[in-house]
């Protein structure tokens, strides 16, 4: 008697099922709801935030609030809404 080996569990359905866990996962963060919550709120400054975000990533966040005269706090939180922003529409897609 021969054995036969056992059928692999087929990707599609299962692999569906557990990406969509997956994201709904991400879509449990805080970030995604800072994201969320701006661009629901501020859908004008969308850009512009993601925009100096990606300018204080290149720059550094003191040497941003120092060329922009800001404090760094707030050069931080600058940065830390872009990213929401960015996490945000990555995710929803």
């Amino acid at each position: 008697m021969s054995e036969t080996p056992a059928a692999e569990p087929a990707e599609g359905a299962a692999g569906a099922s557990d990406a969509s866990g997956f994201v709904e996962a991400l879509m449990d963060t805080e970030l995604y709801s800072i994201g969320a919550f701006f661009c629901d709120e501020h859908p004008d400054l969308v850009d512009e935030v993601v925009r100096r975000s990606e300018a204080i990533e290149e720059a550094g966040l003191e040497a941003y609030a120092r060329a922009h005269s800001e404090p760094v706090e707030q050069a931080f939180e600058t940065l830390l809404t872009g990213l929401a922003v960015r996490y945000y529409k990555a995710v929803a897609g």
